[in-house]
């Protein structure tokens, strides 16, 4: 029999498995149930069961908080982890606003929207995710830096190029910054655009940064996800695989 720390934190084992399919169950269930509130004209019949749907997945999700912090090692570091604060703001809106008529506090339903991020923890793609995004964390916080001084750059360029000829939608470069952001990310809403000679052919060149500012972060990406594919065995019987937040509750 395995024990309750096996069964919450791996799925390796039947006891396992059906724990975490259950904790997916009640995901959908409570997603569905949130969104299904949103539509108009819903009898108080309706309204009630969905009340009561929302109850009992609160106390399901609340008893499964408590039993990962129980069965945690490091109880702070749990708690402060990135699954220990999906876990948390699953069920902390429904304690919030539980008997407060405060309009502000409405906004805290929104919060359950978060209980559909539990679905990550028993995804073994969304673990190489993690994983390729781990390789590669040095080369996306360089190339971020990089496409941040261009997106300035490219602000300040079209700004002189284009201030006299449209002064209201080029008034300061903090004015140019929302067409850098369309232009450089390939967007092109076209609400705003250079109308001047110099600011069309600057253009063209920020279009070619754009492209590469995409396409290099895409290609390194995908040789990441490949290598943490290759080092993820596949799922058996004889070796399943950790759960991925093991290492969140160890």
């Amino acid at each position: 029999m395995p024990s309750l720390k096996e069964i919450v934190e791996s799925p390796k084992t039947p006891e396992g498995r059906l724990f975490a399919l259950v904790v997916q169950g009640l995901v959908l269930l409570s997603v569905a149930s949130f969104s299904l509130q949103t539509l108009p004209d819903l009898p108080p019949s309706v309204h009630g069961v969905l009340h009561v749907v929302e109850i009992v997945t609160v106390i399901l999700f609340t008893f499964e908080y408590l039993i990962r912090f129980s069965v945690a090692a490091k109880k702070l570091h749990y708690v402060f982890s990135f699954f220990g604060l999906i876990d948390l703001f699953a069920i902390l809106p429904f304690y919030v606003a539980m008997g407060v008529d405060l309009r502000a506090l409405r906004a805290f339903r929104f919060l359950r929207l978060f209980r559909i991020f539990k679905l990550v923890r028993y995804s073994r793609a969304m673990h190489r995710f993690h994983v390729a995004a781990k390789m590669m964390k040095e080369e996306l916080l360089l190339f971020g830096s990089v496409a941040g001084i261009l997106l300035y750059l490219s602000a300040v360029g079209i700004y002189f190029f284009e201030r006299e000829a449209q002064p209201e939608k080029f008034a300061s470069i903090f004015h140019a910054l929302w067409w850098a952001v369309c232009t450089m990310t390939t967007v092109g809403y076209g609400d705003v655009y250079p109308i001047t000679v110099g600011g069309r052919v600057f253009t063209f060149f920020v279009l070619l940064l754009g492209l590469g500012i995409v396409a290099v972060p895409t290609g390194l990406f995908a040789s990441a996800l490949a290598r943490a594919r290759q080092e993820d065995p596949p799922p058996s019987d004889v070796a399943p695989e950790e759960s991925p937040d093991a290492s969140e509750t160890n």
